[in-house]
């Protein structure tokens, strides 16, 4: 058994409904983010020439409201949540590193507390799993009723 079995094994077994309910949460506000993005996407290319990467500024708007919409739809399903929010550390950390530091850490930048809360949410759920209250769970589930309905006609 690998670790990473160990670790979902453990998750599954000790993973309140409530936090569901932060992952369907987290899920939304992403997908709202990637909505901005889309309605507002000079600012976004404003910020993203204003970077460090401006020759991959056009590459990087579509990566970002892609991995947004997309991805915030899967991590409020609960569908492959793992792959989503690795989708989603590279727009995180950028937002971290790289725009809100312009600003400064110390000064009256709620943008950057909004984007360190939805980085360590995304890292807390990436090493926790979906739960049960998701997509991923339910296809586990209709999995080992297949299996067990298998067994049962071969016994038969």
């Amino acid at each position: 058994m690998t670790v990473l079995q160990k670790i979902d094994g453990w998750a599954e077994a000790h993973h309140p409904k409530w936090l569901d309910i932060l992952r369907i949460g987290l899920g939304v506000v992403i997908f709202i983010k990637g909505f901005q993005f889309v309605r507002d996407t000079d600012a976004l290319l404003a910020i993203m020439h204003n970077s460090r990467f401006p020759w991959v500024s056009l590459a990087l708007a579509h990566y970002v409201a892609f991995a947004h919409l997309f991805g915030g739809v899967l991590i409020a399903i609960g569908l492959l949540t793992r792959i989503a929010l690795l989708f989603q550390l590279p727009v995180l950390l950028g937002a971290v590193i790289f725009v809100n530091a312009q600003r400064g850490f110390f000064s009256d930048n709620s943008e950057l507390m909004f984007s360190l809360g939805v980085l360590f949410m995304s890292l807390f759920f990436l090493f926790y799993g979906s739960g049960p209250w998701s997509a991923d769970e339910s296809i586990k589930s209709l999995q080992k009723d297949r299996i067990r309905d298998g067994r049962q006609a071969k016994e038969a």
